[in-house]
């Protein structure tokens, strides 16, 4: 019988955190039972009560719970605290959340090795693995191939894997991959996705960015994966915003901050005008808000929640 372990995932890069993941499932084998809890939605004792009970039917258990950094009082932290330290034989428990602490308690009742905090990639790490992913798949990509591609995608792996597998349906091994072709059909692989619904909200076009909203809901997308991906706007934005105030407007500086895709730009250059120099921490904070809000509310008022969102950031006041 194989000793129980307490694990804690955390950070935002979510492709290297999937892979440790797929790790730790190919290590428990295909004999395994797998549950997932989410913060907030299911209370602590309910998740503790799972966990101390074996399970009759797999060799092995693999627990998450999800969203970690809610669980923030004194009696669940205490409660769930005092498994960690002791967990239930032949079950995994692992803690995930896209931030980098959790409450002391928790963190201190995992084993030190059993903390791994997966750090956003700098932009030479980003590189690299774009530049290897294209060629261990047969193609060759230019670097300005891929700065596009990182102004466009997601700053995680997770997203770039997804994007790149898409892109490569449509690219030829025979040429270097280049940012017009980048551009070209990174666009035409998507049908809709949080980059363009942040366009719409950038052009303040609530009736469009509610459409997309929608289609995206009905196409499963989290709205926890969607608020990731417009905060991830939002502070490009914020990026934006000082090259502006800086007050050298040059194509140069702006590519030197990450914006050499007029695509890009011009939806940078539209919320900006629209909205003014102190949207993009007004938008952070607005995104905050409702991300915690569906994470404590459930499933059943997610659309509500989200319709009201995206009211509140296409007609607020932000001046």
């Amino acid at each position: 019988m194989a000793k129980g372990s307490s694990l804690l995932f955390l950070g935002p890069e979510l492709g290297e955190k999937q892979d440790a993941i797929d790790e730790i499932r190919q290590q428990l084998g295909k004999g395994r039972e797998e549950t997932s809890f989410y913060a907030g939605e299911t209370a602590i004792a309910e998740m503790v009560a799972f966990l101390q009970n074996g399970s009759l039917f797999a060799d092995t258990r693999l627990v998450f719970i999800k969203s970690a950094e809610l669980i923030k009082k004194k009696d669940e932290v205490d409660l769930l605290g005092a498994y960690m330290k002791n967990p239930q034989d032949n079950t995994t428990l692992i803690l995930v959340s896209d931030t980098t602490s959790l409450a002391r308690a928790l963190e201190a009742a995992a084993p030190s090795a059993g903390k791994k905090v997966f750090w956003e990639m700098f932009d030479n790490r980003k590189q690299e693995w774009l530049t290897t992913f294209f060629k261990r798949a047969g193609f060759t990509i230019r670097a300005d191939g891929i700065e596009t591609i990182l102004e466009l995608v997601e700053n995680n792996t997770s997203a770039l894997r997804q994007e790149c597998e898409r892109l490569m349906r449509f690219l030829s091994k025979n040429k270097p991959v280049g940012a017009e072709d980048i551009e070209k059909w990174l666009s035409h692989t998507r049908e809709e996705s949080t980059f363009t619904l942040f366009s719409r909200i950038a052009a303040r076009d609530f009736s469009k960015s509610l459409e997309i909203l929608h289609t995206l809901l009905l196409a499963k997308e989290s709205p926890i994966a969607i608020f990731a991906g417009l905060t991830w706007c939002f502070k490009r934005l914020r990026d934006y915003t000082t090259v502006v105030e800086a007050g050298n407007l040059s194509d140069l500086e702006f590519r030197k901050a990450g914006f050499a895709s007029p695509k890009m730009r011009k939806d940078y250059e539209s919320a900006f005008r629209r909205y003014g120099a102190g949207a993009a921490e007004l938008c952070l904070a607005l995104t905050a808000e409702f991300d915690m809000r569906i994470r404590q509310g459930g499933a059943d008022l997610e659309t509500l929640v989200m319709d009201l969102y995206l009211y509140k950031i296409c007609f607020q006041s932000y001046s």
